[in-house]
Formats: C-alpha cells, structure tokens, sequence
C-alpha cells in the first residue's frame, strides 16, 4: 500500500495508509485514527479521501466512517443494529443501507487475503 499525500497546514504531509485504522468524518474536517493511537485532523471531507484510498481495503460502513479491513478485529451482529470493533478497541456501526454490501466486500476482501496465503505469488503480481 502506497503513502496517502496530502495538504496539512501549509505543506504537504505523507501518510503511510497501511498504519490508518480509520477516518472519521467531522463535517468539513477529517480525523484519522492510526494504528499506534495518533490521531490528526486535515480540512478535507471523507468523501474527497475516499477516492485517494485503496478500495479493497478501505470500506465505508457509514456515512461517518471509512475503515481499513486489515485492522477489523470481530462482527457484532444486532439486531438492531450491525457493528464491527477494530483491533485498535474502536466500534464502528455498519448503516442498515450498507450493511449487505459491507458484508459483501468483506466476504470478498477475506477470499483475496486466503488465495494470497495459499498462493503467495499473486501478491507480486498486484
């Protein structure tokens, strides 16, 4: 996974994207979550990061929230109401209108991730 480049106060600050755990959306403003508890906020919406990002392992549960797959830890089914908790002790909620798609590129993201352990030299080739 490539560095994530972007305006921060002035300059431009390289992100490595496979240490972000998640960003969240804060109206005009976006906060990430990094693997090692850091957190920093830019002036850029999620919706303009979201196209920056790798879409296998990125994913949008919810309006609020895109998170890294690499860094899911556990499914909380609910009746209620679908969450994932990250291994960085973050729960995020899955939106009911994502929920089936969300589980779907999961479903897809864990096929990729066996066939690349069973056969390690597909992972050159991507």
């Amino acid at each position: 996974m490539s560095d994530l480049v972007l305006p921060f106060w002035g300059y431009r600050k390289k992100m490595p994207m496979h240490q972000i755990v998640r960003l969240e959306g804060e109206g005009n403003y976006t906060v990430f979550h990094f693997a090692d508890g850091t957190q920093l906020m830019v002036s850029l919406t999620l919706k303009k990061l979201e196209s920056r990002l790798s879409p296998k392992v990125f994913v949008r549960p919810h309006k609020k929230n895109i998170i890294n797959l690499l860094y899911l830890e556990s499914i909380n089914p609910d009746r209620q109401q679908l969450s994932v908790s990250l291994l960085n002790g973050d729960r995020v909620d899955v939106s009911r209108r994502k929920a089936t798609a969300f589980m779907q590129h999961l479903r897809g993201f864990q096929k990729e991730l066996v066939l690349l352990e069973t056969q390690p030299e597909l992972a050159v080739a991507a």
